[in-house]
């Protein structure tokens, strides 16, 4: 009776490729398919809303000023990180967030709890003199956001797009969202933006993704 050597696949690279694929299929989908069928990975968690006209706005600025590569948004369920910044990032706060902001960069803190942290005017200078608030930051300044006013002319082409990506905003909220960025700058987009971070999660209780430290 043939007997089977490990030593059959070592010698065969072919064979050795389909098995390696096989093995790795498999545990692709042990791993990815109950995801599908976890509401918690897709549906927003109690609390969560979409980002307001002002708030997309600034989610825009923060992608284009780059602050998303100082910064990350993901609170990991560990001891050190809760005890820092709070409870750890669950996936129902981003399902609106296209694309989300994670991140995996701290060369400053993490910004998934800053929601209502600080005043607006503390936000404001922070954003203009870091250093008068923060003496040992290494942020630059952001100066000319005072300055620049928000791209009111564009919102509603943004809300569309987030729309067609699963967003529910409605057709009330598009026709009115160049009103709400009247008179504002990016610097007050950003602002609103931050101070919406994390704040949806005071609401959130669940045992079942709660864990202890």
């Amino acid at each position: 009776m043939a007997t089977f050597s490990h030593e059959t696949i070592e010698k065969n690279v072919g064979l050795m490729i389909v098995l390696v694929a096989i093995v790795v299929s498999i545990a692709g989908l042990v791993q990815l398919v109950p995801l599908f069928f976890d509401k918690t990975t897709t549906q927003p968690i109690p609390g969560v809303k979409p980002y307001t006209a002002l708030q997309l706005e600034g989610r825009d600025v923060y992608l284009a000023e780059g602050c998303y590569l100082c910064h990350s948004q993901m609170i990991r369920p560990l001891r050190a990180e809760v005890e820092r910044y709070g409870h750890y990032s669950v996936a129902g706060e981003s399902v609106y967030d296209h694309p989300f902001q994670w991140g995996s960069k701290r060369t400053g803190p993490d910004l998934a709890r800053v929601g209502g942290k600080y005043s607006d005017e503390w936000q404001r200078l922070h954003l203009r003199q870091p250093r008068d608030v923060v003496p040992e930051s290494i942020m630059p300044a952001y100066t000319w956001l005072q300055h620049q006013p928000a791209e009111a002319d564009k919102i509603q082409a943004k809300m569309r797009a987030m729309r067609v990506l699963g967003v529910p905003y409605t057709d009330e909220q598009i026709a009115n969202a160049p009103k709400e960025l009247e008179g504002k700058t990016r610097e007050d987009a950003l602002i609103a933006y931050l101070q919406g971070l994390g704040t949806a999660l005071s609401s959130y209780k669940s045992k079942a993704n709660y864990v202890n430290y």
